[in-house]
């Protein structure tokens, strides 16, 4: 089997910093933010990165499956984060230092709380609104109170960051550079 090779199509109004390791067919939509020292890792099939995704530094994402690796709008990596989710709905929360498993599908409006690891042996899809906590990986229904609140919260953290980063760190572009 051929290697992928590197192709990055990164929107115009996507904040991507240079120091970014991309690797393979990358999409990223417009309003996404990457910060430096992320990984983004499309091994064996494509990454599709939605609009208005923030990638916190230290996080990884990698698709080790042939399948399009689709992440939806808005949703939230934080530092240290490594997701390997085949399918990401819209909306959720990736705290810091959280795993997700190549096994694993999220919906949307799920939060999986700091140091979670979600590894099942089975394929297994997170429900809308699951919150995953503990150091079991205990899950909950969320009852959407606060949704409006947040994404509030997450649009002005969004543009602090597009008026930041680009102050203090190289843009890459969406030719491979």
């Amino acid at each position: 089997m051929a290697p992928i090779r590197d192709k990055f199509t990164i929107h115009s109004k996507a904040i991507v910093c240079q120091d970014v390791e991309l690797k393979g067919d990358i999409t990223i939509g417009s309003g996404t933010i990457v910060h430096p020292k992320a990984t983004i890792f499309a091994v064996a099939g494509p990454i599709v990165i939605g609009s208005g995704c923030i990638i916190e530094e230290s996080a990884i994402i990698v698709n080790r499956r042939k399948e399009v690796m689709r992440i939806g709008d808005d949703n939230l990596f934080e530092i240290g984060c490594r997701i390997e989710a085949p399918s990401i709905g819209f909306f959720n929360t990736f705290s810091t230092r959280s795993r997700v498993h190549h096994t694993v599908r999220i919906s949307s409006f799920c939060v999986i709380g700091a140091n979670c690891v979600l590894a099942p042996a089975d394929d297994d899809t997170l429900s809308d609104y699951t919150v995953v906590y503990g150091p079991s990986a205990e899950r909950r229904t969320w009852t959407g109170k606060g949704k409006i609140q947040e994404a509030d919260l997450r649009r002005k953290h969004a543009e602090y960051l597009r008026e930041m980063l680009p102050k203090f760190n190289r843009l890459r572009r969406g030719d491979g550079t």
